[in-house]
């Protein structure tokens, strides 16, 4: 039950900004952000047991992250392919954005339920297999979930509030956009009382970070674009007691990130 908060062309410093976690069943192997052996211009982290990836960039600024679309009811059906594998594809895929998402658009049946964002420092746009087309995602903050662009789940809501009081500030401090994404409260009032025992239990699903022994947030990843194309991304890695294990942390300068205009 990810998060992803974001703001696109929102900053007068910053086109984008990006403050995710990643809930996963703590069970599942993965690896910690880091350039990639096989693909040296990727920087992410990686599912060991599928072989993608969650979020990341690479060196020419191309960005993409993926959250699960949420359907309690539906089965489970075993497919060929691994949702994480549509990040990476995009990540060492030289397809502009559009043409990347539209044909995702045709071909997404293969796919369990996913929105994914993808931008190239030009443009950003949400494509997923529960809609009829790719999104253009408009100057703004934003919050993505288990389900569709800016569905307004509590977290979802709280998150984005938050984010729009840091982006008043010159700058941005991946600390505190990490402090966001480690938010454990859940508002009086926002527990569901029925949950689906094959998932997360819904109390958990509302937070912004999940600690429990089974399925939990794994990691919170921060990414930070600026005006002269270079890039931060920091990523946090937690335990299943919800502990701090390890932070990875690396900047550089795109190579062929064209600066993007802010659009107040």
């Amino acid at each position: 039950m990810c998060l992803i908060l974001f703001a696109w062309q929102a900053h007068p410093r910053y086109p984008l900004v990006v403050a995710a976690n990643r809930d996963e069943f703590h069970s599942r192997p993965a690896a910690a952000a880091d350039w990639w052996a096989d693909a040296s211009d990727v920087l992410a982290g990686r599912d060991l047991k599928a072989d993608g990836t969650w979020m990341g960039v690479n060196r020419n600024g191309r960005f993409a992250a993926i959250t699960n679309y949420r359907e309690p009811q539906a089965p489970e059906l075993p497919l060929a392919f691994s949702r994480g594998h549509l990040v990476r594809d995009f990540l060492i895929s030289e397809e502009s954005v559009e043409e990347h998402a539209w044909r995702l658009q045709d071909s997404g049946d293969v796919y369990r339920g996913f929105s994914l964002l993808m931008g190239d420092g030009q443009n950003l746009v949400c494509v997923s297999n529960r809609t009829q087309e790719p999104v253009r995602i408009a100057p703004g903050s934003h919050a993505l979930s288990n389900h569709l662009l800016d569905t307004d789940w509590p977290k979802a809501r709280h998150g984005r509030r938050r984010l729009d009081e840091l982006l008043q500030a010159d700058r941005l401090v991946p600390e505190n956009l990490l402090q966001v994404l480690a938010d454990r409260s859940l508002a009086p009032g926002e527990e569901p009382e029925a949950f689906d025992l094959r998932l997360a239990p819904e109390r958990l699903t509302r937070l912004a970070f999940i600690v429990n022994s089974e399925y939990g947030t794994r990691c919170s990843t921060i990414l930070l674009t600026n005006r002269e194309s270079g890039i931060e991304y920091v990523e946090r890695q937690f335990d299943a007691a919800g502990n701090a294990v390890g932070t990875a942390m690396f900047e550089f300068q795109a190579h062929a990130m064209a600066a993007s205009r802010y659009r107040p």
